[in-house]
């Protein structure tokens, strides 16, 4: 399926609040990707990706027939973490199980690498996300192990899995 990674731009807004209004996107995400996501979420979200100015990050809104319907970024860690970056994603339910996040995850990480003096990009899916694992997989990280009961989510603790990527 033809995508591209594009910067954020506020024409993007309405395409946000419509896709990321998803209680099966937001489940298996951290509670600041909130259900129901609102236009006023899609806004603040979109124009702070627009404003960023990529030093310690990359974002990029997932694009397709010209409407965004995901986002893929890195982000690079602090202090002692310097040189590892946490890669956050999501898309559009109905692109599921096309390709599309695992490209897209593996053209950021080759962006991030490209642009950041980092050695290691890492994910941490929830356990029982077994799409975004398989993701993960087929972009080249590997799982590093799991940490049982990490999160709390929607009243329920649930283990997280450790993948990374290394340069």
């Amino acid at each position: 399926m033809d995508f591209s990674l594009e910067k954020w731009d506020e024409r993007f807004v309405d395409d946000v609040a419509h896709y990321a209004n998803n209680e099966k996107i937001a489940c298996w995400l951290r509670d600041a990707f909130p259900y129901p996501y609102t236009h006023a979420d899609a806004e603040g979200y979109v124009l702070a990706c627009a404003a960023d100015d990529e030093v310690a990050q990359l974002c990029r809104a997932v694009v397709i027939n010209g409407h965004a319907v995901g986002s893929v970024g890195v982000f690079v860690e602090r202090d002692v973490y310097r040189k590892s970056a946490e890669l956050g994603y999501w898309l559009a339910e109905e692109y599921w199980g096309h390709g599309v996040m695992t490209a897209a995850v593996r053209l950021i990480c080759a962006e991030a690498f490209d642009e950041f003096d980092i050695v290691r990009i890492h994910a941490e899916p929830f356990a029982g996300n077994a799409g975004s694992r398989r993701v993960l997989e087929k972009a080249g990280f590997a799982l590093e192990g799991v940490k049982r009961q990490s999160v709390w989510k929607n009243g329920e603790l649930q283990d997280s899995c450790i993948y990374a990527l290394l340069r």
